[in-house]
């Protein structure tokens, strides 16, 4: 074998060697909690559980880390607001950060309330249903990950200790109306975060890139919506990620948010103004200006991330590290070990750090093209659906918003253009075949004027027109196709199709997954 075949076979294997670089540190983290809880237990079988238990309880906080994250951070890195390694570092920070800090000292050792303690028959049952769920959860997340599936980190452990119930005391312990709520979240969620999204890139193209002045109208508009940026994310921080160690009504909550709010526009509309001519009247200048805050929101998504969904980890591991330091008693709520939580904010830090980058592109880049005011309106629809939905009652969830946001700006795009592409049609129409110049002239025209103006020159048209023959080039079928062509390139069906298939199976995946792995473990566990 000479030298050039060497080279290649390297070049061949460099990915896997990284491959198995990730895999290794993630299983050192993961060794590393074996034998710090081996030490916390003390000894016994009560020793061996807390040990399996906390290992299970780091894999599933590296998989939440590897999938869910990724809608913090990604449309920020999907815009180029931010690079993929500054955007890893960033969320790593927040999201261990948002678990320490304000993750909370107490958590529900039945998530969500989908099964009653009270039916379950003994303690050790409880231990195993606790220990199934777990790890049904994270293998759930790490197949998606797998795939490039953003699922919803809570669905997954709520489907595993909805199958693990059911395996072990029947359907008669499971809270059959919270679950209906979950089933109305895969609707609700991505629904309304692509209303929300759609309807903020709405308004900041017409507010902004519609106009004929850019830089004047983003001088004026920018400032504001910073500033309602500022006050949403004030809110949702307060209400959702200091919400375990700091209580407050929405009321209270929104006067908090409107004070960061108020500063906030003050400062964007200074810059703005001693910018002055400095801001060139195009697009990409304008994009620009969303740069720092939306680094800013990919922080504060993390760490409000961070705050809630830890417990997902270290939920059912604070419960069984309860029931064994208890002398076996069921509680409805755990007073969570600060190892517990650490277990659980470093496992997301590390699984982002190490898995993080697939699902940070899928969001961020593989299913629509993103700028960052496409990424604006998403963040913005990710708080907003949360405090709306929290209002009314309504179960929803972050993974489900965020892409919602991302195929609803997606979609609003593509009816722009195809109405766009309608209307150039409508003034093609209007003209003789052979005037190619006045159409190209008018088309050039009818590009730089406003809203207002377009809709001028188009009732003109009509009213000048006294036969509508279309002088263009192609058929009314060969323009459908185009338009299906240019369709599939703003969202990629494909990936729709795959991420809404996984959604629909989580619940049921991680439930059936978790009933099989509760016989094992009874199984293994019984004299």
């Amino acid at each position: 074998m000479d030298l050039q075949h060497i080279s290649e076979i390297e070049r061949a294997t460099h990915r896997g060697r990284g491959e198995v670089l990730r895999l290794g540190i993630g299983l050192l983290f993961i060794v590393g909690v074996m034998f710090y809880a081996a030490v916390r237990g003390g000894g016994g079988e009560g020793s061996l559980i807390l040990v399996m238990a906390a290992m299970v309880g780091g894999y599933m906080a590296m998989n939440i880390g590897a999938n869910d994250v990724a809608n913090n951070v990604g449309p920020a890195v999907g815009s180029k607001a931010m690079t993929l390694a500054g955007a890893l570092v960033i969320a790593a920070i927040f999201e261990a950060a948002g678990a320490l800090i304000a993750g909370g000292e107490v958590v529900g050792t039945i998530r969500s309330g989908i099964i009653d303690p009270d039916l379950i028959s003994d303690a050790d049952t409880f231990v195993w249903i606790m220990l199934a769920a777990l790890l049904a959860g994270a293998l759930w997340l790490n197949i998606a990950t797998a795939v490039g599936a953003p699922v919803s980190t809570t669905h997954s452990i709520v489907g595993a200790v909805l199958g693990a119930g059911i395996a072990a005391e029947g359907t008669r312990i499971v809270d059959w109306s919270t679950m209906t709520g979950i089933v109305a979240s895969w609707i609700v969620s991505p629904v309304l975060g692509g209303i929300f999204a759609a309807a903020f890139l709405y308004l900041v193209k017409r507010s902004i890139t519609y106009q004929p002045d850019m830089a004047a109208a983003a001088r004026k508009t920018v400032p504001m919506l910073v500033g309602l940026m500022a006050w949403t994310f004030g809110t949702y921080l307060i209400l959702k990620g200091l919400s375990r160690v700091w209580t407050v009504g929405f009321g209270a909550a929104a006067i908090y948010g409107a004070l960061i709010a108020i500063p906030v526009f003050m400062l964007t509309r200074r810059s703005m103004n001693a910018r002055g001519a400095q801001l060139a009247n195009t697009k990409q200048s304008v994009n620009r200006l969303f740069t720092v805050p939306l680094i800013s929101a990919a922080a504060l998504l993390s760490f409000a991330h961070g705050s809630n969904d830890v417990s997902n980890a270290v939920g059912p591991l604070a419960a069984i590290v309860d029931v064994i330091t208890s002398d076996g008693m069921v509680h409805k709520s755990a007073l969570i070990p600060t190892w517990v939580m650490m277990v659980g904010a470093l496992g997301i830090a590390l699984g982002l750090a190490l898995f993080g980058p697939k699902l940070i592109r899928t969001v961020g880049s593989e299913i629509t093209e993103l700028d960052q005011m496409r990424a604006y309106c998403i963040a913005m629809a990710a708080t907003l659906t949360v405090i709306v939905a929290s209002q009314f009652g309504l179960p929803v969830s972050s993974t489900h918003i965020a892409v919602g946001g991302v195929l609803g700006v997606g979609f609003l795009r593509e009816y722009l253009k195809s109405n766009y592409d309608r209307m150039l049609a409508e003034i093609k129409a209007h003209h003789p075949e052979g005037d190619l110049a006045a159409i190209e002239a008018f088309v050039a025209r009818f590009e730089k004027a406003s809203i207002e103006e377009k809709g001028e020159m188009l009732r003109d048209l009509k009213e000048r027109a006294k036969k509508a023959e279309d002088p263009a080039h192609f058929s009314k079928v060969e323009r459908k196709g185009l338009r299906k062509v240019y369709r599939r390139e703003l969202v990629k069906r494909s990936q729709l199709m795959r991420i809404a298939a996984a959604w629909v199976v989580t619940v049921p995946a991680s439930a059936l997954m978790a009933a099989m792995l509760f016989f094992m473990i009874r199984g293994m566990m019984l004299p």
